[in-house]
Order: C-alpha cells, then structure tokens, then sequence
C-alpha cells in the first residue's frame, strides 16, 4: 500500500473525525428545555413531573439519571440542563456551603450570583435519616443516632456521596462521635444487605418506601444534625425569559406533593415494578395495564438504546485507530518519544470512568460527546501498544531485504511494516472495540444513553431483571464484536499464509 492509498483508505475514518469534533462543538438551541434529575427513583419521578408540566416532547427533553450531585449540578451550570428537582439542604451543604440552618431564601440568595434559581417548596421534605431492623434484638436498644455510640459493633452502610459530604458521615460522625468505619455501597442495594444482616444500620430517605417494606426502624435524630432538606426545583434564571409559559407551568408543582403522596409513588416504582413514566401519567389514577413482560422490555431497550450504544462505540474506536496506530509506529521508531507516548497511554486507562467523565463535562457538557471522548482516550492503549509491538517483532532480516530492494521509508512502512504487523493491530483494535462496548455504559451516568440507562436504573432499584435489560445486550453486542475481529484475524492468516 502506498502513502497515498493509505490516505485514501483512512478517509472515512478522518471524515467521521471531523463530524463527530464539529457536531460535539455546535450546540443546537431546539429551543427545548432540558430536564435533568439524578440516580434515584424520587429524583427520576419529579424530573418526569416537570417534563410533563413543561409540554412534554417538543416543549422538552429528558436527560434523567445522570448521577450525583456533582455531576447534575455541574450540568446545570454549564447550561447542558436548565432545570432539575433538589433539596434545599444538599444545595445548601453540598454545593453552596452555606454556613447555620439555611432556608429557601438563603439558598436562593446564594444561587443568584451564579444564575440560577428555585421554584417554592414542592411540598415536602425529603431528609436523610439511618435505620435498623426494628424485630432484630441485636438494634432492639437502639432508639436514636446517640444510641450507635454504645454499640461499635453494628456495622453502618452508607452510600458513596453520603460518605463525602459535609452534611453526611463526616459532619454526623463528629457531631455524634460514632466509632463505626461505615462501608461504602449503592443506596439501592443497602436494603437487601441490611435485611441479609450484611450490615446493621443502613441510610434511608424519609419518604424512602422500602423503610416499611424491609420492616425498618428510622433512628432519631435527637442532636438536630441533618438540615432541612425542601424539594424544589433549581433552574437557571435565564428560563424567565426564555421560556416563561413552559416555567410558570412547572412552579404550578408547587406544593402539589406531601410526604405520603411521594412515598406512594415511589412504592410504585420500587415494589410494583412500574417505570417513572408511567406513575407519573396516571397520577392520582390507578395503573391497570398490564407490565410488559421481560422480552418485550429487552426488544424495546435494543431498539431504543442499541444504535446510540453502538454509535459511541464505532466512533470513539475509529478515532482511537486514527491515532493509536501512528503513536504507536512513532513509539516503535522514536526510541526518545517511546517512553512518553506509552506511559501517557497507560496512565489514562487508570483514571476511572465516571472521574473522567466528570473532569470531561465542562468542555463538552452531557451527552455523547463525553463519552465518546473517554471512550477514544481508553481504547488507545491496546491500539498503541499493539503497533508497537507488532512492528517491532518485525525480524531484522525482513527490514534488510526491503533495504536492498530499494524500498523508501514510506514505501517499507505501508507495503512491508504494516502488513506484517497487521494482526498484531487488529488485536489491539479488537481489545479496544471489547472494552469499549463495556466501558460504554458508563454514558447513562451523563444523559448520553446506551445499555447503561437500564443498567443504572436496575442499580437504583436493585432489580436484577432490570439491570439485565441493559446487561444482556451489551454482552451480545460485545461477542458479536469478538466475533468480527475474529473473522478479519483469519482473513489475514489466510493471506500472510500463516
């Protein structure tokens, strides 16, 4: 292959390069609000609520579940979201560090300078609050938080940003002087270990409706450590003008919800299997269709989620070969660059997803673009380390005789080098397409969608035939990859004749 075919051949992969960096740069203003939530059911349902309030498609779009706090804040600074539902005490604790026992007012004082504000209460407080087995005698003495002082053996679960918090472990453990090393755990699977006896005491939501199901007992908060914690919506200011009849339809849920209406409607979705969308529709009505059984909900889940997972996937692997395999020629023929390029290659694939995804969301917001970025920055050492190897395996006698025969540097490369080590390539490039059908699924936690939307919402409500909605598939789709790779690798053991 000459330099010139090779150019010609990389085209479409260039081409796709381009479009994909210019569509990640151009944000479309459709002119949409865009409702965001976190990871929790509670979250979910209110941040249906407001989609629906606002008009539904065409006056709005979902970016549902994106995850913590930080991620979800952060989006909404950016503009990425305009609005999405919060409490008053996380606002305050947690992004605002708002000093004393804050109100609405003072949250929004403190929100003002950023552009950003909140709609009144909603009508209920959702705080956080730690539980126990109420028949177990092991908890049987333990009445209120003071009480876990005299007993360091319970064992405490608590969820990962419960941990980091200031108004979370760290502030009540002070406060209390609790001698328990709490484990870290999702907040969805902390009530089957509690109920397993995998732990003892375990954080729960006030209008958390598995307390009652899992026979649980909320501690007193007798020393007054978690603040108040509103539900309200946060939205940016500049939705005042923007777009001021689909706001003024979402502040008329003010109000609407009381403790025991949002404990109701998270019954439906955490124990009667219901999705958000649904309870939300119905409202105050009760639901009688039918659930959709377990086939039916995977097909729809392929067909929703499938051509955006594979999506990601094929563009983040074919701008990883458009610079793996010349980092990794470069590697193999600049022995001073060696070093750098693989270390630098190797050190990003140590960095976790989601912390990625997290330093990512600033420049490029939510949505695909994010991840198919980390996606592209992971598949490149399997692509790089690859190259290298593959050329440098080379024997010395082949590069001698394309020497003698008069063959430019270039002319080496392409028509002796490569081809030569192109298996060694594929394989590094099918270990990268493998990883990348995985890692994928990480792109629900930024509103970009895949097999890691049902992934992650299974997580929330421990549903294992939830979670395997996403699961599924998405170990299909990484065999049916295996599958072509293996394929191209015997196409060229054929042709090498090896």
């Amino acid at each position: 292959m000459t330099p010139r075919g090779a150019l010609a051949a990389y085209a479409p992969v260039i081409v796709a390069g381009l479009v994909l960096g210019t569509a990640s740069l151009a944000r479309a203003d459709t002119g949409e609000i865009v409702v965001g939530s976190k990871r929790f059911t509670e979250s979910y349902l209110l941040g249906e609520a407001a989609f629906r309030a606002a008009g539904g498609d065409g006056h709005a779009r979902r970016a549902l579940g994106l995850g913590g706090t930080a991620i979800v804040f952060r989006a909404l600074e950016s503009g990425d979201v305009d609005l999405y539902p919060e409490y008053t005490g996380t606002l305050a604790e947690a992004v605002l560090h708002i000093e004393g026992r804050a109100t609405i007012e003072s949250v929004r004082a403190a929100l003002l300078p950023r552009g950003l504000c909140t709609t009144a209460s909603l009508g209920f407080e959702n705080t956080y609050a730690l539980a126990v087995r109420a028949t177990d005698e092991k908890t049987s003495a333990v009445k209120g938080i003071t009480d876990l002082t005299t007993h360091p053996e319970l064992v405490i679960g608590l969820s990962n940003e419960l941990l980091g918090r200031a108004d979370g472990w760290p502030g009540l453990s002070q406060r209390y002087a609790l001698p328990q090393t709490p484990k870290a755990m999702d907040h969805g699977l902390a009530y089957d270990a509690v109920k397993s006896g995998a732990i003892d005491v375990v954080e729960v939501y006030s209008t958390d409706a598995k307390i009652e199901r899992f026979g649980l007992r909320v501690l007193d908060d007798d020393k007054h450590f978690f603040p108040p914690y509103e539900a309200v919506y946060v939205y940016r200011c500049e939705l005042k003008t923007r777009a001021p009849d689909a706001l003024a339809k979402i502040e008329k849920l003010e109000g609407s919800f009381d403790a025991a209406t949002m404990i109701r409607l998270n019954a439906l979705v955490e124990i009667d299997g219901r999705s958000p969308e649904e309870v939300v529709a119905a409202g105050s009505a009760p639901i009688t269709a039918p659930r959709a059984s377990f086939v039916q909900r995977l097909l729809a889940v392929v067909i929703k989620e499938g051509p955006t997972h594979l999506g990601m996937v094929v563009l983040s692997l074919l701008a990883s070969i458009v610079m793996g395999v010349p980092l990794g020629i470069l590697s193999e023929r600049v022995r001073r660059a060696r070093g750098a390029i693989l270390g630098t290659v190797s050190v990003i694939q140590t960095i976790p997803s989601l912390a990625l995804l997290c330093f990512l969301i600033p420049v490029l917001g939510i949505g695909t673009a994010p991840t198919i970025v980390a996606l592209f920055l992971y598949g490149l050492l399997p692509i790089v380390q690859n190259t290298h190897q593959g050329i440098l395996a080379i024997p010395a006698s082949l590069r001698e005789s394309a020497t003698v025969l008069g063959l430019t540097r270039w002319e080496r490369l392409f028509e002796v080098e490569l081809p030569l080590a192109s298996r060694a390539i594929v394989a590094g490039i099918r270990t990268s397409a493998i990883i990348g059908v995985g890692t994928a699924t990480v792109a629900a936690f930024v509103g970009a969608g895949g097999f890691g939307q049902p992934i992650s919402t299974g997580l929330n409500l421990n549903d294992t035939q939830t979670i395997l909605l996403g699961a599924i598939p998405a170990a299909v789709l990484a065999l049916m990859v295996g599958a072509v790779f293996a394929a191209i690798d015997r196409a060229l053991a054929r042709r090498h004749g090896s």
